[in-house]
């Protein structure tokens, strides 16, 4: 790991791993606008429904409303890789890594996942357990959720720079929550781990991603001398379907 501006290296604060498993969706279903989305209401909307089926121990619904800063263009277009500009994702949650793996097994799911992938251009499908986490991610309150989307020519060195990123997040950020979820071996394998996280409003973090100079010269720089890519999506989460 090759560690930029170390005299601004503080790893996070972490607490221990879960044995939570994750079943996640992730969809591009509308079009982006430079940084933002387009309408997808409707597939949202027809998820959320489908959701509700699952016997899971927590399934919530997001629509993207932003992207966020971020890191790797280069480096995604020299792999011949699709950026992340997913603006619709279900992500379920259950006791156990084997319990999500049951569950994409049922006809619930199914179902789901057929939703999801008629609405869709493109669709991730993702079984993950939890590496890391800084706390749980309340889903009650609306606040602004992120997933960021790391791809990494290492997964060990993007663990690595992950917490001292995150030490960062929680500094200047005031980051409160998140969890990192790394697929299963097997599984696809366009993003080494997926962060999940959340703030109470968007101008908790979004001024410090754009005015403060160590974002770049730190953190974005980071990322870069370690070959990873990470691309930042913010989040609200469906409540109930729109009429």
């Amino acid at each position: 790991m090759k560690l930029i501006r170390d005299e601004l290296a503080v790893k996070a604060r972490l607490l221990p791993p879960t044995d939570d498993g994750f079943l996640m969706l992730a969809a591009e279903a509308g079009r982006w606008r430079g940084y933002f989305p387009s309408a997808h209401t409707s597939l949202a909307v027809r998820l959320h429904e489908a959701a509700a089926e699952l016997d899971a121990r927590e399934v919530t619904v997001f629509r993207a409303i932003l992207r966020a800063p971020g890191e790797g263009a280069e480096l995604l277009t020299a792999r011949g890789l699709q950026p992340a500009r997913f603006d619709v994702v279900v992500l379920v949650r259950t006791a156990t890594v084997d319990d999500a793996l049951a569950l994409r097994d049922s006809a619930a799911y199914r179902q789901l996942a057929h939703t999801a992938r008629a609405g869709s251009r493109r669709l991730h499908e993702v079984v993950a357990g939890n590496a890391a986490r800084l706390g749980d991610v309340d889903h009650g309150p609306d606040h602004a959720f992120l997933f960021n989307y790391f791809y990494a020519e290492d997964r060990d060195t993007l663990l690595k720079v992950w917490e001292y990123t995150a030490g960062w997040f929680q500094a200047k950020t005031s980051l409160p929550n998140s969890a990192l979820m790394r697929p299963l071996d097997g599984e696809p394998a366009d993003f080494g781990i997926i962060n999940h996280g959340s703030w109470p409003t968007v101008p908790t973090f979004l001024p410090s991603l754009l005015f403060r100079p160590s974002f770049r010269s730190f953190v974005l720089a980071n990322f870069k001398a370690n070959g990873i890519a990470a691309q930042p999506i913010i989040y609200r989460r469906l409540t109930r379907p729109a009429g």
